[in-house]
């Protein structure tokens, strides 16, 4: 077998003594500056178009996910089909590919707010001969957004999966979490308390599914009125908007405050429980 191999002069062909996936050694190489040259701006820029495999596995109160990253690859799709069989409880969830390609060898991190850790920090983009790099990433069990963040700090995919896609009648959230009951050591105190003390924690894992659907509870139980719903629902930014919210139900008072963590615990009893707090009920 024989390739072209690039010169000073021009090219020319070369005996190959081994052949890999992705390189091909020569029988009697010849160093070339410009080869070098070329094969250094031929490597930075190459585009290629990538697969992203989403695995959850559940483990009783956390939900553990690993999403793989690589070009695109029939060969490494079996390769994480075949490491993923070897995972208790493993199981792929579909979704989207990301649209555009992608540089070769950029790299590229992942953002899950309501994470508490994702290794490794970051992954680069190259071809490999063994199984494709992946995030691991430990979590509450909640609704889960992932967003694929590149070099220049672009957000260049997203996706949502909701609690329920993934919680099924053999894996339910009550058998999943234990007992089902509050936390053995929950927060004391008010409701305003309560909710005043983890105000830094909410705002940092509460989904976004969560916040769209606490809104509409907050109005549909008077809380908040249209306006105050719809100046925040115009909030883009998840973290903002979380902010935005549970400020304006402490300022309130504590029957406001009983009220959302009522329907906190509600839409998200993993989040309460994580958070450790429990309502006092409302005055009637």
């Amino acid at each position: 077998m024989k390739i072209l191999h690039v010169e000073e002069h021009g090219v020319s062909l070369e005996e190959v003594h081994e052949v890999t996936r992705f390189h091909a050694k020569i029988l009697h190489p010849k160093f070339s500056a410009i080869s070098v040259i070329l094969s250094y701006i031929f490597f930075w820029n190459v585009d290629v178009h990538c697969e992203l495999m989403l695995y959850l596995t559940v483990k009783r109160e956390t939900l553990i996910s690993r999403l793989y990253l690589f070009p695109s690859n029939p060969g490494q799709i079996q390769a994480v089909e075949q490491q993923e069989s070897k995972f208790q409880g493993s199981k792929r969830f579909p979704n989207t590919r990301p649209e555009q390609s992608f540089k070769l060898n950029s790299s590229f991190r992942l953002n899950i707010p309501c994470s508490t850790s994702i290794t490794p920090p970051r992954i680069h983009l190259i071809h490999r001969d063994t199984t494709p790099s992946f995030f691991k990433v430990d979590m509450e069990i909640t609704g889960i957004e992932m967003e694929l963040i590149g070099d220049d700090e672009r957000i260049v995919w997203k996706e949502t999966l909701q609690k329920y896609e993934y919680i099924s009648d053999t894996h339910s959230t009550s058998a999943v979490l234990g007992a089902g009951g509050p936390a053995e050591s929950s927060l004391t105190g008010s409701a305003e308390q309560q909710l005043h003390s983890v105000r830094t924690e909410f705002v940092k894992r509460v989904s976004r599914p969560v916040l769209n659907e606490l809104l509409d509870g907050l109005l549909q139980h008077t809380v908040i009125n249209q306006q105050e719903m719809e100046s925040v629902k115009v909030i883009a930014e998840r973290a903002e908007k979380a902010l935005d919210i549970i400020d304006m139900v402490l300022r309130k008072g504590n029957e406001s405050c009983s009220r959302m963590i009522n329907l906190l615990g509600e839409l998200d009893p993993c989040l309460c429980s994580l958070l450790q707090i429990n309502s006092v009920g409302v005055p009637t």
